[in-house]
């Protein structure tokens, strides 16, 4: 069992009250740390007409983060340090926002991707009461973005699926700028289950579930190259958060109705989907999953020769894909029939690889001299089909529907 966060004995109290707490969550930062902290404090000095704290949450660093950390919050007035003994952003901004006496709490990454500017913007509707949660959106009208192209993707795709699957209206559930009025973190956070970096995605549903108002700002905003997010495990936690999160949805498990009784609570998102919006959801989930695989054949490639790595991302992102699919476009619950369902997909990816196979035989056999952009096209069609066939499969014998129509909980949703 994790030991309770630790507010460091040599940060110096505030002189008064701070009406917005910043939240700085850090895991072995100690090469960033420094020059963002001493940044945003000249920010919050010389710019912010509000008075604000800077609380670095360091979740189990094992470089010189925490030491140096506590030597900033000794040397600069309105910084404190939160040290947990666990990995985990949730489980940092859980601890910091719980421990902070502020009217208004803000998360923000150490890298300073989003321009300070936005701040202002982000927790003025937060002071006025107007609005109950703040994000910063890079995804929003007038937002400025600069990152590379499978980033851009990924992003894409991920809120895309968010919408698909839990009927999300906001627009960017994964940038580091976000702010919540401390009354409504209270009664919000001890509900999320997610410890990671799924924290604050299924805070931002919780909170739209509940009937809360979600304020959006379009920010500035400069990727870091040397973020050290793992991109592939990340997007497989993300997955099996958002399967988790609708079950929970689904089986009313979720005291919503308490957050805000005058507010009505959302309904639950629809499992039983029909074939539209099951075709929405399998394409976004193969977006991701495509992405998946990419990342997982460069990180075995780096040991692996290219057709062992090519295999081994292939069935790892087969199985990532088959379990998305059997949670969200189909709406299958429990363990029940898991492994066979695992099974049923190594099947169809086996059929995939041969309908492409047969393809590529075809084509040199009728031209042995066609050349790479042919067999491209060739393959191009070949995977159009397949993946065609691929969902008509898990339609009709994967996740066929049961007939019977009192289906538990453990089978295809009635």
């Amino acid at each position: 069992m994790a030991t309770a966060p630790v507010l460091d004995a040599k940060a110096p109290a505030a002189a008064t009250r701070p009406q917005i707490d910043i939240v700085i969550p850090v895991y072995n930062e100690e090469a960033d740390l420094e020059g963002s902290v001493r940044r945003l404090h000249r920010y919050l000095t010389d710019r912010l007409p509000i008075p604000a704290r800077i609380t670095i949450a360091d979740n189990a660093s094992t470089d010189s983060t925490h030491p140096l950390a506590r030597r900033l919050a000794a040397e600069l007035p309105d910084v404190r340090v939160v040290h947990l003994d666990q990995k985990g952003r949730g489980r940092a901004l859980r601890a910091a926002w719980s421990a902070s006496d502020a009217g208004v709490l803000v998360y923000m990454d150490v890298d300073l991707s989003t321009d300070l500017d936005g701040l202002l913007p982000l927790v003025a509707p937060l002071l006025s009461g107007h609005s109950d949660i703040s994000i910063g959106s890079r995804l929003a009208p007038g937002a400025h973005v600069v990152r590379g192209a499978k980033r851009e993707l990924i992003s894409r795709a991920y809120n895309a699926i968010l919408k698909l699957t839990l009927r999300t209206r906001f627009s960017d559930a994964q940038c580091g700028f976000k702010a919540i009025r401390a009354d409504r973190a209270r009664e919000l956070v001890p509900i999320v289950g997610d410890e990671s970096w799924f924290f604050d995605t299924e805070l931002l549903v919780l909170a739209e579930r509940s009937g809360l108002r979600i304020h959006e700002v379009p920010v500035d905003w400069v990727d870091d190259p040397d973020s050290r997010v793992d991109i592939a495990r990340t997007a497989l936690d993300d997955l099996r958060g958002i399967a988790r999160l609708a079950r929970s949805l689904a089986n009313g498990s979720l005291p919503l109705a308490t957050i805000d009784p005058r507010r009505p609570v959302a309904a639950a998102p629809d499992t039983r989907a029909g074939l539209g919006r099951q075709l929405l959801r399998f394409g976004a989930i193969g977006l991701l999953s495509t992405a998946v695989y990419g990342l997982l054949y460069l990180a075995m490639r780096s040991w692996m020769a290219p057709q062992a790595g090519n295999a081994t991302a292939l069935l790892l992102a087969t199985f990532a894909n088959t379990a998305a699919n059997r949670r969200v476009t189909f709406g299958v619950r429990g363990p029940a029939g898991a492994a066979r369902h695992q099974l049923q997909g190594l099947v169809i990816l086996a059929v995939a690889l041969v309908m492409t196979a047969v393809s590529l035989a075809v084509l040199h056999a009728v031209d042995p001299s066609a050349g790479r952009g042919v067999e491209l096209a060739v393959l191009t069609a070949a995977n159009v089909a397949a993946t065609l066939v691929r969902f008509l499969l898990f339609r009709s014998w994967v996740f066929a529907r049961k007939p019977h129509p009192t289906a538990t909980s453990e089978g295809v949703l009635p």
